[in-house]
């Protein structure tokens, strides 16, 4: 199963975490060209959603042509080039930097220690990589 997970108390409707999260996943790699996604039923089973909410998000990336449907046989991964265009990339952090902004003054934690964490997560995922 793809490494997706949803939060129902976030605040976010869960067909747009799931959307957010599988172009995540396109844009990180982990999901490449043409890889098959579970189906509707598959999806909603592991995240204990209604197959209502999938069936939305995949139509959604449809649409915007992240995704193509091939009937009878199940969704692909479009080709990453529809994806991958950073203004796109852009508006995808946005929504994840707009939670970390609500947690933050939710918990009552500064702009500076916000960004001072931001940035220590940046470097240590940094050298990470850098050891690959």
């Amino acid at each position: 199963m793809i490494p997706i997970h949803v939060n129902p108390s976030s605040g976010v409707p869960i067909y747009m975490q799931v959307m957010n999260q599988i172009r995540s996943l396109i844009v990180s790699t982990a999901l490449k060209t043409n890889d098959k996604l579970p189906s509707v039923r598959e999806l909603a089973e592991f995240l204990q959603v209604n197959p209502m909410t999938i069936s939305k998000a995949y139509s959604i990336l449809e649409l915007e042509k992240t995704v193509y449907r091939l009937h009878g046989k199940g969704i692909y991964v479009s080709s990453s080039t529809n994806i991958l265009k950073k203004k796109e990339r852009l508006a995808m952090l946005q929504n994840h930097v707009k939670h970390i902004v609500y947690e933050a003054m939710r918990l009552d934690i500064s702009v500076e220690e916000t960004t001072n964490m931001l940035r220590e997560i940046f470097k240590k995922l940094n050298e990470k990589q850098e050891e690959k």
